[in-house]
């Protein structure tokens, strides 16, 4: 994504949230909150309360909540009346909970009805672990005064007090703002822990803790010349942060005014943030909100292709585009409506037709009998055997933390730059990447034959080759324009990637060689050939040529 877009998008962000805020407090406030999923049926609800029950001359509150329900939602009716929900679930919130709510729904209705949407809000620990071991969406049972409750405000928010240095004083309870991992590990053990192998859940340290990684993010965030300095923090939060996840850190608690009332919330560096790799005030590290957005925490966000977008897409990383321009995203856009992207277990042929990334990803795949094809998984990387991002493609890291990795250059690098050798105390063995090579296989074979699966994934794998070959000679003419002075690099100590022949050598494997070997996975021909590939790959190696060869006359 380029940087005017998330700009732009910051912009929109700040203003949308500032409207949001002077409507809800000014002095005959009318609170709207629109959510659009899905132009299906919205019902706009007016209620005036006076809020004294609790706290004396407040004021009188006027909350106009519009909400948008996709059909499909089992748990939700066509059309929504909040409150009348809210009291049909009453009985089954907690006590503390209750208090949330009750007050919630009219200072964020738009939060409270978001909630509404969730299984959370429907379905307690206990029912969920009623359901057969392939239907269940729980991985452990929660502590016993939990189980039978739903799953509201006070039982994510509330968790772990003592562990959280962000945990605040709230009108009687000990909360926190922001819910991590741990947290969600009272009821998903068994995803958090995969989560936490997954490179995904380390990806802001695996950024900041590599060094050579970091001279790049340094070469391309920040500007000093004619005395004018532009980018540095603010740059790498808004664009790099935004995807690998920022560290938050609790700074103290600030005294705001809610209509008449004095509160004190929590102040923090870095926040908000969803990015996958976030280091969170407790210590650790991972956001679920980055796919399960808060507070639906849908499956069908977490499935949609859209949701992978927000990073997974051109330049650098084109896995989105290639995937729509494919025949699979052909399909899956055009009948995506038809699809059932809530079923669990999911059945290949019976719930969708074309995959999207979760499908071969991490989702949990059965046959039409029960039978498992693909059981599901929260550490991304765990089916797949070539990384494709990267100087080289290259078999996947063992660990999720790659910034603890040395090539035998002694480089935080799964490969050495001069001649693409794998660091293989560092990279899954040929047999484990056999073995996964199978399993994508059968995967495939899910909806292709075995043989045509065999036969495409071999020519991926040919493709994959060719590209490690071209930016390998793309490395050798940065090696030697080192040499012959066309620019300063690592032979003279400094930064590799901040001269415009280095400039050059990123666009090949950055853009180029990623875009090509993507296309290849994926069957998006134009991300082969003219749209970042071949074309722009062959054209710039020629230009480092020509480079070179005119700063030798």
């Amino acid at each position: 994504m380029e940087a005017r877009q998330i700009l732009v998008f910051a912009i929109v962000a700040v203003i949308v949230a500032a409207a949001a805020y002077f409507a809800g407090y000014s002095a005959a406030p009318t609170k709207t909150v629109t959510s659009t999923v899905e132009s299906v049926a919205t019902l706009t609800v007016t209620k005036t309360q006076m809020l004294t029950e609790t706290y004396s001359e407040i004021r009188t509150v006027t909350v106009t909540t519009t909400h948008t329900v996709v059909k499909r939602v089992g748990f939700m009716p066509k059309q929504i009346n909040v409150q009348e929900e809210v009291k049909k679930i009453m009985n089954k919130l907690s006590p503390q909970s209750r208090a949330c709510v009750n007050c919630h729904m009219r200072y964020t209705p738009g939060i409270v009805a978001d909630w509404l949407m969730s299984k959370h809000a429907r379905v307690t620990p206990a029912e969920a672990w009623k359901k057969p071991e392939l239907q269940r969406e729980i991985s452990a049972l929660p502590p016993e005064n939990m189980r039978d409750y739903i799953v509201g405000c006070y039982e994510c928010h509330g968790l772990n007090p003592d562990k959280h240095p962000d945990t605040f004083e709230h009108f009687g309870f000990k909360i926190h703002t922001i819910v991590t991992p741990p947290d969600c590990a009272v009821c998903h053990p068994v995803e958090v822990e995969e989560y936490g192998r997954s490179v995904k859940a380390h990806a802001h340290n695996n950024l900041v803790k590599n060094p050579v990684y970091m001279l790049l993010v340094n070469a391309s965030t920040q500007i000093n010349m004619f005395g004018i300095k532009a980018g540095y923090h603010l740059a790498v939060e808004s664009a790099c942060f935004a995807c690998h996840g920022a560290k938050v850190e609790f700074v103290g608690l600030k005294e705001i005014q809610v209509g008449n009332l004095k509160l004190k919330v929590p102040v923090y560096k870095g926040w908000p943030n969803h990015g996958v790799g976030r280091v969170n005030p407790d210590g650790s590290e991972g956001s679920c909100t980055a796919c399960h957005p808060r507070h639906a925490f849908s499956i069908e966000v977490a499935r949609s292709p859209y949701t992978c977008s927000q990073c997974h897409l051109d330049p650098d990383v084109p896995a989105f585009d290639v995937w729509k321009e494919s025949k699979h995203g052909n399909i899956f856009l055009a009948q995506w409506k038809t699809y059932n992207m809530t079923a669990v277990p999911w059945v290949p042929g019976r719930d969708f037709r074309a995959p999207s990334c979760a499908v071969c990803h991490f989702s949990l795949l059965v046959d039409k009998n029960g039978n498992v094809i693909a059981p599901r998984t929260h550490d991304v990387g765990s089916r797949i055997w070539i990384r494709l991002f990267g100087v080289y493609a290259h078999p996947q890291p063992k660990i999720g933390e790659t910034w603890k990795i040395k090539n035998k250059d002694g480089l935080p690098l799964p490969y050495s730059l001069l001649d693409a050798e794998p660091a293989w105390d560092y990279v899954i063995s040929k047999e484990e990447m056999a073995k996964r090579r199978e399993q994508m296989i059968k995967i495939c074979s899910a909806c292709h034959s075995e043989n045509y699966a065999r036969e495409r994934i071999a020519w991926f794998e040919g493709v994959v080759n060719e590209t490690n070959k071209a930016i390998l000679a793309s490395t050798q003419l940065l090696v030697e324009a080192w040499k012959k002075g066309v620019a300063k690099g690592l032979l003279t100590g400094d930064n590799p990637f901040d001269e415009y022949i280095e400039r050059l050598w990123i666009e090949t494997w950055l853009f180029y060689a990623n875009s090509i070997r993507y296309g290849a996975a994926m069957n998006g021909p134009d991300w082969t050939t003219f749209k970042r590939g071949w074309y722009q790959l062959t054209r710039t190696l020629g230009e480092m040529q020509m480079l070179i060869e005119l700063h030798g006359k």
